[in-house]
């Protein structure tokens, strides 16, 4: 049997964290079985689909490097992977329960199922439909489709025994059939409800496995039930847990960036967004934290999915973001930082040749000490640009001490000097002028390194000078000698 494997994302909004890992669990399951992965677009909510919200979707996915094997962009036999084309199927499999008797029209108007519910809950009852409809004859149900606006379609449900979910993860869990109504399976508009078109899909498409969040444990029964009406296969379940916030609460927007696009425009790159969400429920076992995309592949079970609810850690992301920017080769990040350095107006784009050594160069000076792409922009701009901005707290400190303007001007009369201007002889200058005027060599640096950048702290400071070159360090440097007078 090959594994086959479904991620229905609803184009009705962008991709979260929550949906990415679980497309990521069925994407790290479908390569460790030699399995496929099936990406289902689930748009049956028209009113509030877009194609806007369904780009954003695939881009996402593509850019994470959670490749499908069948869906959009890459048909396969089992298609069409949209669910609002695949109306004639579901049309099929409703006649098929309407004839046998196992699902019934129901004309009740809204009005009709509140006063149901309302008489149900003074009676302490749960706020089940009344059956009203399931008995009505061929004639009244012909008699009141000519009269009522609008109808649906009902399941008639077992109303005794119980249904089993055999769950890879939470185990055996049992549910009374008495606990559920006859529940919808098409509405009024005529598209077919989630449960319905669900289970319908995941039988034509021979999903073998469903692996998704804990919150649709309670879909799954009447997902069975509906199988266990047409007789089709049940594909086997397993519901991975829930991702909370740091207070236990329910993960919304004001714990972090919670949109894939989010994270990548704070610089994110996938493969630590990838990485973390990896760790979120899942145990590859020991101390284990960094890992390739190929150790998660071959690692991967779902037997070691936990049932309790994991806690986002927007802290423990930046960390592992902060690993893949120090690791990767500085040729792909300093590619990866030229949008961050564009948006911030530090360049207009990549010209030469030159232009990417150059920031390649400065990339790799800076990525030690942050944790995104923004921060490498963030941290690179007085290498860009002239007019960056000066701690002001730093010059008062430094600039503003008496002797500071004799110092500078020293300073730039040792560097005039430096020939060639490389690491070894700008050290060996800085150090005898250290010594000739009896000046520890941080009295010398510091002020150096405020006048190069606008700040006292930041990469090696004769790295600094060597990429700006000679020319700029003295210009910076004569601009501080000024600074000096009016601090």
């Amino acid at each position: 049997m090959t594994v086959r494997v479904r991620f229905a994302p609803s184009p009705t909004g962008e991709l979260h964290i929550g949906g990415v890992r679980t497309a990521l669990f069925n994407w790290l399951f479908a390569r460790n079985q030699g399995g496929k992965m099936i990406l289902r677009i689930d748009d049956t909510d028209q009113q509030r689909s877009s194609d806007k919200f369904l780009q954003t979707i695939l881009d996402s996915m593509e850019w994470l490097g959670l490749d499908w094997d069948e869906g959009p962009r890459k048909d396969g036999e089992f298609g069409p992977y949209f669910q609002t084309q695949r109306l004639p199927i579901y049309q099929e499999e409703v006649q098929k329960l309407l004839d046998s008797g196992k699902a019934y029209y129901c004309f009740c108007s809204a009005e009709e199922l509140a006063k149901q519910k309302e008489r149900n809950a003074q009676k302490g009852l749960p706020p089940r439909y009344s059956g009203a409809c399931r008995n009505l004859s061929p004639q009244e149900i012909e008699e009141k489709k000519k009269t009522c606006r609008s109808f649906v379609i009902r399941l008639r449900v077992p109303e005794e025994g119980v249904t089993v979910v055999n769950d890879l993860i939470r185990g055996r869990v049992t549910f009374e059939n008495k606990i559920f109504d006859d529940f919808i399976i098409v509405k009024s508009d005529g598209f077919p409800t989630y449960n319905f078109a669900s289970a319908i899909d995941d039988a034509k498409m021979k999903i073998t496995h469903v692996i998704r969040a804990e919150e649709h444990l309670s879909n799954t029964p009447r997902q069975q039930i509906i199988c266990r009406q047409l007789g089709i296969p049940i594909p086997v379940y397993a519901h991975v847990p829930m991702i909370l916030a740091p207070d236990h609460s329910k993960l919304s927007k004001r714990h972090g960036a919670t949109s894939v696009q989010e994270y990548r425009d704070m610089g994110i790159l996938p493969e630590a967004l990838i990485n973390y969400l990896a760790l979120l429920g899942w145990s590859p076992g020991g101390d284990r934290e960094i890992m390739t995309i190929e150790e998660m592949i071959s690692l991967f079970s779902l037997e070691k999915v936990g049932k309790n609810a994991s806690i986002y850690d927007l802290k423990k992301l930046t960390w592992l973001n902060s690993h893949y920017l120090r690791t990767k080769e500085k040729s792909i990040i300093g590619e990866m930082a030229v949008p961050f350095l564009q948006k911030k107006k530090l360049i207009s784009g990549v010209q030469t040749e030159e232009d990417r050594k150059y920031i390649e160069k400065v990339v790799d000076l800076v990525r030690e000490k942050v944790k995104t792409l923004q921060e490498i922009a963030d941290a690179s701009e007085f290498f860009f640009s002239e007019n960056f901005p000066y701690d002001q707290a730093e010059v008062a400190k430094h600039f503003g001490r008496e002797g500071a303007e004799l110092v500078i001007k020293e300073i730039i009369k040792a560097l005039q000097e430096v020939e060639p201007f490389q690491k070894e002889t700008i050290n060996l200058k800085l150090k005898n002028l250290g010594k000739s005027l009896n000046l520890p060599l941080s009295k010398i640096n510091i002020p150096a390194r405020l006048a190069l950048t606008g700040r006292t702290m930041g990469p090696e400071l004769l790295e600094i000078m060597v990429l700006l070159g000679k020319e700029k360090v003295i210009e910076r440097l004569k601009k501080a000698e000024a600074l000096c007078q009016k601090a």
